[in-house]
């Protein structure tokens, strides 16, 4: 059993079980955010009532991202020792700025929000959800700054084969910083706004009218058929970016191996790397040269440029699909769902029945492109500074494998538990309708005895 490989899935096991919650409270935060202005605004309790139903997702959402965020950073001592050690004076500091500045805004302030409601001023109240809001997105930007960091570096200079920071301005905006943050806020937008609407729609299924219902639903759907072509629009930006700074995984993300003009858009195919060509190929003639370049006579380079010193194919190449496939799959359920409830006002059956499972559309699209740029910067780790294979640790492979296996079936269990207490809050808040009181307070409606009584 090969450490590497081992650590590796074991690594990729980590995040990819973590991205997921921090995809989900980065943007709900603000949606909570705007579900409370809009109850300031307008008084209506329908508003409060949907703060505090989702509210419970975000800090169900919070705790499992804390937890899967711990496992995952011990891992740089024991399986990715030569992480630390090469670039550590330039991780520890991002790292750390990170918790300083925004976790401990997202930990101290949550419970106010959970708790707090008329227990503290509504102007405090609000505060905390802006602040938790914020604290979200901070998180995210230091993060994202880090991760673009090690494959666009810029801002240090290597002493005694150790990084060292010499400009931390160009070390955080690094060259691919601003397209990678923007990409991720929106894809963080998108997983929200569909799993409001699934969740919303499963409520519909159930008999569920209430005016919180439809607030939340109609939250989710149009805020998601306005972000899905921004992300389009931004993910292509993104793409031209990446063609600039790492050609190489552009290659792997097309499966174009030669290097020329009017290259094809490949459709689908089963990349061979031993042969250097593509099986069963479909393709639209001149259509990569007409998207990276915008011009069908635009080169477009190939993996034969960079022997040794590019990704794995396949998976680059599927995975990219999967996330652009379920990309145009949301913008077509989005916009339609839209229609329908802008015209009618209303879901057809099978629409709302196709919502409920399009609630983690998110998730998958999110996987398959942190698949598409994790995978893709491949052998390195840290683009032209520290190879994937140079950083892992002298961990035996069975020790790999054993916590490997454990942390798998914790994962799933954990999983299956986050997603049957989502569909618990769901189907209560579909019984409870608008008829419960909100939290900390009796609504003067319910706790007034009707007249003559």
């Amino acid at each position: 059993m090969d450490p590497l490989i081992l650590s590796r899935m074991q690594f990729g096991a980590n995040i990819s079980f973590h991205i997921l919650f921090p995809t989900i409270t980065i943007a709900l935060g603000w949606v909570l955010l705007f579900f409370k202005l809009r109850y300031n605004a307008t008084n209506d309790s329908a508003w409060m009532r949907a703060y505090f139903t989702w509210v419970k997702v975000f800090a169900l959402s919070f705790a499992m991202g804390v937890v899967s965020g711990v496992t995952m950073s011990f891992q740089f001592g024991t399986n990715w020792p030569g992480y630390m050690e090469k670039v550590g004076n330039i991780a520890g500091p991002l790292l750390a700025y990170e918790i300083l500045t925004a976790f401990f805004l997202e930990a101290a302030f949550l419970g106010i929000m959970l708790f707090g409601f008329r227990r503290v001023s509504n102007r405090i109240h609000t505060l905390a959800t802006v602040l938790v809001a914020g604290g979200t997105t901070v998180s995210a930007f230091w993060i994202i700054a880090l991760n673009s960091w090690m494959q666009t570096p810029a801002g240090f200079e290597m002493r005694d084969g150790v990084a060292h920071a010499v400009d931390w301005w160009a070390i955080v905006f690094n060259p691919s910083m601003p397209y990678r943050l923007v990409h991720m806020l929106l894809a963080s937008g998108l997983t929200v706004s569909f799993l409001i609407a699934g969740l919303s729609a499963l409520r519909y299924l159930n008999g569920d009218r209430s005016e919180s219902m439809w607030k939340a639903l109609r939250t989710g759907v149009f805020t998601a058929a306005i972000l899905i072509p921004i992300q389009i629009l931004a993910g292509d930006q993104h793409g031209l970016n990446t063609l600039e700074h790492q050609p190489q995984k552009i290659a792997a993300m097309e499966a174009n191996w030669n290097t020329g003009p009017n290259v094809p858009l490949v459709l689908f195919a089963l990349p061979d790397e031993a042969a250097k060509e593509n099986r069963f190929e479909i393709a639209i003639p001149d259509g990569a040269s007409l998207v990276l370049r915008h011009s069908t006579s635009g080169v477009v380079p190939g993996l034969n440029d960079y022997p040794g010193n590019h990704p794995p194919v396949f998976p680059i190449f599927w995975s990219f699909r999967i996330m652009v496939g379920t990309g145009l799959l949301m913008l077509a359920v989005s916009w339609s769902a839209a229609f329908f409830l802008k015209r009618r006002h209303s879901l057809p059956k099978p629409l709302a029945m196709l919502m409920v499972p399009m609630a983690l559309s998110g998730w998958l699209a999110t996987l398959a492109g942190w698949y598409t740029t994790e995978i893709g910067r491949q052998p390195w780790l840290v683009t032209g500074v520290l190879k994937t294979a140079d950083a892992v640790g002298p961990v035996g492979g069975s020790h790999v494998a054993l916590t490997l296996a454990i942390y798998l079936i914790l994962y799933v269990l954990l999983l299956i538990a986050y997603l049957g207490v989502l569909v618990h809050l769901a189907l209560k808040a579909a019984k409870d309708g608008d008829s419960s009181p909100l939290p900390g307070v009796m609504n003067a409606a319910l706790s007034q005895p009707a007249a003559g009584a």
